[in-house]
């Protein structure tokens, strides 16, 4: 189940129904599903082809063309390239959907007035509409593994918008994979 943290109300949100009505406000739309048609390590095809139904029932929906699965991992190359392009507040052309099977991340959605973190996990479907400021990281375990939707078949591609609103923003995860790193302190006893 997703974690939704307001920092600048200092309100942090756990069960389904408060989660989806607040990120409503922002115009983001949050759904569970169930996890239980194909195992943690179904193949792509097997993942695609259990959720055929609703993968075809929202391409119907949001216009999307495509649908892929993307399986992240802390030994996938290129990986720190690849982060740094999610990270950095910035919007698209285009929704972006993705229904997590496993692993963990942080949406970070900047709204007119607030920033709004979303830890996402398993079963957690976030769909952020075009034009959102937004920036991604994952959780300390690094993995995350999602079907993802696009309206063109080149995929989405960021806008960044330099704000540096990112800057001021851990990534710190609250679900069962957090460990968490040790912070100095110049406290002594």
């Amino acid at each position: 189940m997703a974690v939704v943290r307001i920092p600048s109300e200092e309100k942090t949100l756990h069960d389904e129904l408060s989660i989806r009505a607040e990120l409503s406000t922002l115009g983001v739309d949050y759904e569970r599903w169930d996890l239980s048609r194909v195992p943690v390590d179904a193949s792509a095809e097997a993942v695609l082809a259990a959720y055929a139904t609703e993968i075809e029932e929202m391409k119907r929906l949001g216009g999307y063309t495509t649908a892929d699965v993307i399986d992240v991992n802390p030994a996938t190359p290129g990986l720190e390239a690849m982060l740094a392009r999610f990270d950095k507040e910035h919007t698209h052309s285009e929704d972006e959907v993705r229904f997590i099977l496993a692993g963990r991340g942080i949406f970070f959605l900047h709204g007119a007035e607030q920033v709004v973190s979303v830890e996402v996990g398993p079963g957690d479907l976030l769909r952020v509409p075009q034009g959102t400021t937004h920036w991604f990281t994952l959780c300390e375990d690094r993995r995350i593994r999602a079907i993802r939707w696009f309206q063109e078949t080149t995929g989405w591609t960021p806008q960044y918008t330099g704000s540096g609103v990112d800057e001021g923003y851990q990534p710190i995860c609250f679900g069962p994979a957090y460990l968490g790193e040790r912070v100095a302190s110049s406290i002594t006893a």
